[in-house]
């Protein structure tokens, strides 16, 4: 067998390892709705609920309960003739309770049937624009026919409790707080489930199970409303371990794959189904388009089960052999290896899970041996799955065969845009006109000599490309041989700007900073109102306070005010001290342990010491009143991760206002400010920036912190290659030239 990094090949006896589409027989089972894209509508619907937190307060959901109930419901049975359902959606408030209902479609068919001697179904609408017509139909024939009640639910905090008639309609609301694969668990219950436990839906079958139920006459017409209930297990009701294990060897004894796949695992925490959600937040918008230089991120999971077959094992190399995982490209480090002897014959295992970006292209699986002729081991066979090739699978999944002995099955989420990453590594001390200090630049002007002095940065995204270059002026004047030298400027002129793109190099590694015009933020300081304050005024009309309480040896004194003049409420944004909301560290236990006795400089560091430095932005609007984390910040690393929806230019300039700041209030160079070089970081393709990240439930196998969120290990992620995690905060041994202005310039022009 002969293998390349372009073209993976396989050995000639053993038949081919190309991935195969899982099999296409469709389940004997009658959906009677587009239920694929009922789910879509479902999703939207139930993104919108999630923000709506006014929807779940006691008054406003008890108001609700009696609009439906008194309302709505008697009007659309008058509007029902016969099965036709008319197009028409009642107020959002009253379609969430009439939606609440609809999931126990036992209660609902004698709610409708005792009150109305019919059944009541919803009108099957699937997108935007014709849900927004019947909602404003609605909103003429209620108008008409309630004169004295507002569509909309208007009732005030203050008011009082409307009295609730249906008791168990307001205990289900409380409750409540892909095709193929649905159909095949549906037969699974008409046909195998007597006599087993209940069976548990995994998530991608729980949102289609929700969705055909919100259609109650539709439902009714496609199912045995009551033995389903008796044999499956509700959204809301308690899991045992016994009945996910059942439900796991009933799918796989009759359709011999495995029962989880990648957006559709049994998440048990505490004995409840966890609603699954991505590990990153989802934004409808992307600030960054205007951006040419910046590329967005995405993101897919990626689920593998492995089995072997046990008529085709040879028991004396069985301990010898293993199962390597290597992505294609962004980690080639990564090597991920599983023994063999391990992997169970009667069932599947989920062996690795695990979220990587699109820019990883695929993943490789090499079937290994130890020993030989070789040291170490060799591969006696592999099969490379790509991305591109699992999108075009109608079910996201291939079936693979190693050497006749393994069977994997890898299993894929569609990728979904993840949150932006950037860090600032240090660069090369820049003129007023954006130049870098040289004699290149010197002999390029006829030796007129460079005024003005900044410091400068290059801002590198997840993938080490170029996005931004922001400078910091700390002096001006020109340095001419045993003459002038450059001076510090006075403190309101110590101004940071952000420009857009990449350095153009004029040779080697010197270059100037992309033009003026590519100026896309500045931060300037202003006098601060006491001497324990500092204040900066952002081009984006945001201005921010640093305070502190003596003494000033940590930033535990620190507190941060942020105002925008076009939103004077300070309770619009806000800067909160550590990770928060869901940047929150949870470390398995495994890694906590790890993590307490983590060393630096030969001290044991407390896991409490980490959010140091990381301070997470959270936005405020009426959709998210409780607020939402937009990014997450470390100023002593310069390293931002942020949303979609997040400007990375207010995040850059928040980051260098405050490590100037604290530098300044601490008199040391707390964040390596005074590196003036670039130092050399891991070659683009080793181990890029989150390109690989492992599920929590993986994460135990291995230590490495570039395989698990970056802010768990942030110094230890963006280190630089030559210097590991102290490179941050000791500097290197470089030779500055007299012409860039010595260490006590820039001393006076960020320490002072």
């Amino acid at each position: 067998m002969s293998a390349t990094p372009n073209n993976i090949g396989v050995s000639a006896d053993t038949g081919t390892s190309t991935p195969t589409e899982i099999s296409d027989e469709e389940p004997p089972v009658r959906i009677s709705i587009d239920i694929v894209a009922a789910a879509r509508r479902h999703i939207a619907f139930l993104r919108v609920v999630d923000e709506s937190e006014w929807l779940h307060h006691e008054s406003n959901m008890l108001e609700s309960i009696r609009r439906y109930d008194e309302l709505w419901m008697p009007l659309i049975s008058d509007l029902t003739e016969g099965s036709t359902t008319p197009v028409i959606l009642p107020p959002f408030d009253v379609q969430w309770v009439w939606y609440c209902h609809t999931l126990n479609p036992v209660s609902y068919r004698r709610y409708c049937e005792s009150r109305f001697s019919k059944m009541i179904g919803k009108p099957t609408i699937f997108d935007e624009e014709n849900e927004d017509y019947a909602v404003m139909r609605c909103k003429g024939i209620w108008v008409q026919k309630y004169p004295t009640e507002p569509f909309e639910n208007e009732l005030d905090s203050d008011s009082q409790y409307p009295d609730v008639r249906n008791e168990d309609l307001l205990i289900e609301m409380k409750k409540q707080r892909l095709l193929k694969r649905y159909k095949r668990f549906l037969c699974i219950l008409q046909k195998f489930a007597d006599g087993c436990p209940r069976l548990v839906p995994a998530a991608d079958i729980s949102l289609l199970w929700l969705t055909h139920l919100s259609y109650p006459t539709i439902y009714a017409g496609d199912m045995e409303i009551e033995d389903i209930a008796r044999k499956m297990v509700g959204v809301w009701e308690k899991v045992m371990e016994e009945e996910v294990g059942a439900t796991r060897k009933l799918w796989e004894s009759i359709y011999n794959q495995p029962y989880e796949k990648a957006g559709g695992q049994v998440i048990m925490d505490l004995g409840d189904v966890v609603s699954i959600k991505p590990p990153w937040e989802v934004s409808n918008c992307d600030e960054h388009t205007k951006y040419k230089s910046v590329m967005p991120r995405f993101l897919l999971e990626v689920c593998v089960h492995v089995r072997h077959n046990p008529t085709k094992v040879m028991q004396e190399n069985a301990k010898k052999k293993f199962l390597r995982l290597r992505v294609m490209r962004c980690h080639r480090e990564l090597k991920m290896d599983k023994p063999f002897c391990s992997f169970p014959s009667d069932s599947w295992q989920k062996t690795w899970h695990l979220y990587c970006e699109f820019g990883t292209k695929g993943i490789v699986l090499d079937l290994r041996l130890r020993g030989g002729r070789f040291k170490g081991s060799s591969s006696k066979d592999m099969v490379a799955v790509l991305w591109n090739d699992l999108l075009r699978s109608p079910s996201l999944t291939l079936e693979s065969k190693l050497d006749q002995q393994v069977r994997v099955v890898v299993s894929i989420t569609p990728p979904a845009q993840a949150p932006y990453l950037f860090k600032c590594v240090p660069d090369r001390v820049t003129d007023d006109s954006g130049a870098m200090i040289s004699d290149v630049v010197l002999k390029m002007n006829n030796y007129r000599p460079q005024e003005g002095r900044w410091l400068s940065r290059t801002v590198l995204d997840h993938a080490g490309r170029q996005c931004f270059v922001f400078r910091m002026r700390v002096a001006g004047g020109i340095w001419r041989r045993g003459g002038e030298t450059p001076s510090t400027v006075k403190r309101e002129d110590r101004i940071i700007e952000i420009r857009e793109g990449s350095w153009s190099y004029l040779a080697g590694t010197i270059g100037r900073v992309p033009v003026a015009e590519k100026v896309v933020g500045t931060a300037t300081p202003r006098e601060p109102p006491d001497h324990q304050t500092a204040a900066w005024c952002f081009s984006t009309g945001d201005e921010l306070t640093i305070h502190w309480e003596l003494p000033p040896s940590t930033a535990a004194g620190l507190s941060f005010s942020l105002q925008n003049q076009a939103c004077p409420d300070s309770s619009q944004m806000k800067l909160l001290k550590g990770r928060k909301l869901q940047y929150q560290t949870k470390k398995p236990n495994s890694l906590k342990e790890k993590g307490k006795q983590s060393m630096n400089n030969g001290q044991e560091v407390d896991e409490d010491d980490d959010d140091e430095g990381f301070l997470t932005l959270v936005r405020f609007t009426e959709e998210n009143p409780i607020g939402r984390a937009t990014a997450l910040l470390n100023w002593k690393l310069l390293v931002v991760e942020l949303l979609p929806e997040e400007d990375a230019v207010l995040a850059l300039l928040l980051c260098v206002s405050i490590l100037r700041s604290v530098s300044e209030m601490r008199k040391e160079d707390v964040g390596s400010l005074l590196i003036r070089r670039r130092l050399k970081e891991a070659k683009q393709g080793t181990r890029d920036w989150g390109s690989v990240v492992l599920h929590p439930s993986c994460s135990s196998d291995i230590s490495s912190p570039h395989l698990q969120p970056w802010h768990w290990n942030a110094m230890a992620v963006t280190a630089a290659a030559s210097n590991g995690a102290d490179n941050f905060t000791k500097q290197p041994a470089f030779t500055y030239s007299p012409v860039e202005g010595g260490d006590k310039l820039y001393k006076r022009g960020i320490i002072a």
